[in-house]
């Protein structure tokens, strides 16, 4: 779905397969930390990853982006590591 609402931005979004992990561990120790929503967490979760991509794709237009492992860290450990935060996270 992310990935079809950025092409129409003229943006092609790849994730690779550790960042896919990735999302999933985070996913998974959100859940485990707070409610756990199973992978409704997911929704939440990804927007997260992709806020900054999302927000500046008018401007990236033509741009191949490729999510990683370190990228989808960096964008969630701040979660994670702020458990009063990550109550916040549906």
């Amino acid at each position: 779905q992310y990935t079809a609402l950025l092409e129409t931005e003229g943006v092609k979004l790849e994730f690779t397969q550790e960042a896919l992990g990735e999302i999933a561990r985070f996913a998974f120790r959100v859940n485990e930390g707070t409610e756990n929503i199973g992978a409704r967490r997911l929704h939440t979760i990804m927007e997260r990853v992709l806020d900054e991509i999302s927000f500046s794709a008018p401007e990236r237009k033509g741009e191949q982006i490729t999510v990683d492992a370190e990228y989808v860290s960096k964008a969630l450990t701040d979660i994670v590591k702020d458990q009063d935060l990550s109550r916040y996270i549906l």
